[in-house]
């Protein structure tokens, strides 16, 4: 039974990067995942005056709840959106000017919300280019905080970068939300603050949900970072459509905080077998894959993962409610269907959703056009299983969150008895 370790959480790292930053002491972040997108959160906040020690095992940030010890700074977010939608908040909350610039396919990504938000609650920022696009310079003088309206329906990204932003207020905020997707993720925000000594409620309004977060900063702590559930969704694809093969990923199972662990619900749905356990989660294949209709908007990251095996399901697979999908490193739903029909699959798609038709992909000397993002490339790897000669035109981009996926992959694929 091949027990995969899977690195630490992308999306739990980069809050954690975030709360020792702000918090008063040294904290230590213990398994953080070291990727691109990480290690550009980090330079970050070099850049900005942080000191950020990184050893192989953990990394050690020296906060500062006042804010960025520079006074001016030039940021480069890569193509990290944690890094570009939070490093602008952080340095809200300080004294001094700074310029955040992004890759050209960050760029491309929408930040207005947010940048609307802060400028609500009194915060000098201008986009030097487009309108609600990077770069952009925020001049702070720190945040009065008070009571913002935001709609987060594009991502959920925005109201984590405010909530984490609120106990570095002098007054708290309190955050009307319109409109919230993958809402899993807010969960896992809210759960992080509070480790790190921070005070957050929710109040449920008929049209609106407010998150109110109290002034007070954050505290030093040691945190452990859990593996990256989105990164599972992979290898647990992987057991689903191998008859008998299991795949078990310790360290994340019950209690775990990534809402992104629901995809292997829908794998169960589908006829795998599936153990959620307090100390990992396996998954079984069983040589059945049912068809079915589901919404993904709270887990819509492992959309492409499951648009990836649909096409050994034994009827349609109709994927719904995922619109944010279309503002992620690219347009998911066109790149999922486009690859799809590459390999002779029938698929259809609309405004939100995608409906994949049962049929053997054609393997065989078809590329897999990447758009330069990690999440086609390593989906499209388990559909590479079942169809061989498949191909990558940039097999590179997964250094974004997985540096080594092929690797593990590769192994993966040998133990489950797939040529190499």
């Amino acid at each position: 039974m091949p027990v995969v370790d899977i690195p630490g959480s992308k999306s739990v790292t980069a809050r954690a990067l975030f709360l020792a930053a702000a918090a008063d002491g040294v904290t230590t972040l213990v398994r953080p995942l070291r990727s691109d997108d990480t290690e550009g959160f980090a330079e970050g906040l070099v850049r900005l005056g942080y000191r950020v020690g990184r050893t192989p095992g953990a990394w050690q940030v020296d906060g500062r709840p006042q804010g960025p010890s520079l006074t001016e700074a030039d940021v480069y977010c890569r193509d990290g959106a944690t890094t570009a939608r939070f490093l602008p908040t952080l340095a809200a909350a300080g004294r001094g000017t700074y310029r955040f610039d992004a890759s050209e396919q960050m760029r491309r990504r929408p930040l207005l919300p947010l940048t609307r938000a802060l400028r609500d609650l009194g915060v000098d920022l201008t986009h030097e280019e487009a309108e609600g696009h990077h770069p952009l310079t925020v001049r702070a003088a720190g945040v009065e905080g008070g009571e913002v309206v935001l709609d987060a329906g594009q991502s959920s990204q925005y109201l984590t970068a405010l909530l984490l932003l609120g106990p570095l207020t002098r007054q708290g905020l309190r955050i009307r939300v319109t409109d919230l997707v993958s809402a899993p993720y807010v969960e896992i925000t809210l759960a992080m603050m509070r480790a790190f000594g921070a005070e957050v409620e929710v109040e449920v309004e008929r049209d609106a949900d407010v998150f109110v977060v109290q002034p007070g900063g954050y505290r030093a702590t040691t945190y452990a970072i859990e593996p990256d559930a989105s990164t599972a969704s992979y290898f647990f694809a992987a057991a689903a459509v191998t008859p008998g093969a299991e795949v078990t990923v310790p360290g994340l199972g019950v209690g775990a905080l990534q809402g992104d662990l629901g995809f292997v619900d829908v794998l169960r749905r589908m006829g795998a077998e599936v153990s959620v356990r307090p100390d990992g989660t396996t998954v079984r294949g069983t040589g059945v894959l049912h068809g079915l209709t589901v919404t993904m908007r709270d887990i819509s990251d492992t959309m492409p993962t499951l648009a990836a095996i649909a096409p050994f399901a034994d009827g349609p697979v109709r994927i719904e409610d995922v619109a944010n999908t279309r503002v992620k490193e690219c347009d998911r739903l066109d790149a999922c269907a486009e690859n799809l029909r590459r390999l002779g699959v029938e698929v259809a798609t609309g405004p939100d959703w995608i409906e994949i038709h049962p049929g053997p992909p054609a393997g065989a000397g078809t590329q897999i056009k990447s758009y330069g993002d990690h999440r086609i490339v390593m989906s499209f790897a388990v559909t590479a299983l079942r169809a061989p000669g498949i191909s990558f035109d940039d097999p590179g981009c997964v250094r974004k969150t997985f540096p080594a996926f092929h690797e593990a992959f590769a192994e993966l694929r040998g133990v489950l008895g797939y040529s190499r």
